[in-house]
């Protein structure tokens, strides 16, 4: 980065989901949590934090209302695009890194996370200066059992070397833009010959061969794991919050009425 040149952050939250789960026809980032939508509070914290621009990728037909129920009714300024997500979670996140223009780094948010606080962004912000790639999370509480095909306990790892995942998840924008590009490219059948490549120092060669030849058949579940599969830059765990739930499920939601319930 320029000596001199201000920091731009952007934040794109994913707000695409269904929630088959929820058990609701109501996608579960519009459900009501304290008479507000759950997406309401991960937009208000970016909204009040050092982030400068944000995307929001909704579900398909969704544009016009998240611009009026959502944008227009509780005034939010930040938001400079609201787009159409893809089939999956990782397609949204390629979708929004698309429309951002001119930021250094990227917070990627699930919108079902409405416990993001400040002291989450800024412990984030703090570390993708240093480290390019970081993610917040948790050490787990309980004992982790790895199960076989039969469901049987198969092995059990060292609690004190586990995290729970969760977001935001924060990088350099170039570092995850191109790592993002090459994976969406890979699944296309249109990864570019290597000698073509414009982001050499940013990504393994190896790793994108390795990508190439496997095309289809990786299975990404979160952003880090996209760094993790095609650039040798080691991904920082920083403390989020263990209120920092995801509402996945009708117990998720009592779950955070219960912590709104607490706050006040």
């Amino acid at each position: 980065m320029e000596t001199g040149k201000k920091e731009v952050f952007a934040a794109v939250v994913l707000a695409a989901g269904r929630g088959k789960r929820m058990e609701s026809s109501v996608h579960k980032q519009y459900l009501l949590l304290h008479e507000k939508p759950v997406l309401y509070y991960a937009l208000k914290a970016f909204e009040e934090s050092p982030v400068q621009e944000i995307v929001l990728v909704v579900g398909k037909g969704e544009i016009e209302y998240c611009q009026k129920e959502i944008v227009e009714k509780y005034g939010f300024q930040k938001i400079s695009h609201i787009i159409e997500g893809g089939a999956e979670r990782y397609h949204s996140v390629y979708c929004g890194l698309k429309a951002i223009k001119g930021a250094d780094y990227v917070l990627i948010h699930d919108g079902a996370r409405p416990f993001l606080d400040e002291e989450i962004i800024k412990r984030n912000i703090q570390a993708v200066r240093e480290y390019q790639a970081c993610v917040a999370g948790m050490p787990v509480k309980d004992t982790i059992k790895v199960s076989d095909e039969e469901e049987f306990a198969a092995a059990t790892p060292d609690r004190s070397k586990l995290w729970m995942i969760q977001t935001p998840q924060t990088f350099s924008y170039e570092l995850i833009y191109q790592a993002y590009r090459v994976l969406i490219k890979s699944e296309e059948n249109t990864a570019e010959p290597e000698q073509t490549l414009p982001y050499d120092s940013l990504l393994n060669k190896q790793k994108v061969k390795k990508l190439q030849e496997n095309r289809g058949q990786v299975h990404v579940t979160d952003d880090a794991m996209v760094v993790e599969l095609l650039t040798d830059i080691p991904v920082k765990l920083v403390r989020g919050s263990y209120q920092n739930i995801k509402i996945t499920t009708p117990e998720d939601l009592k779950i955070a009425e219960a912590l709104c319930e607490k706050k006040q």
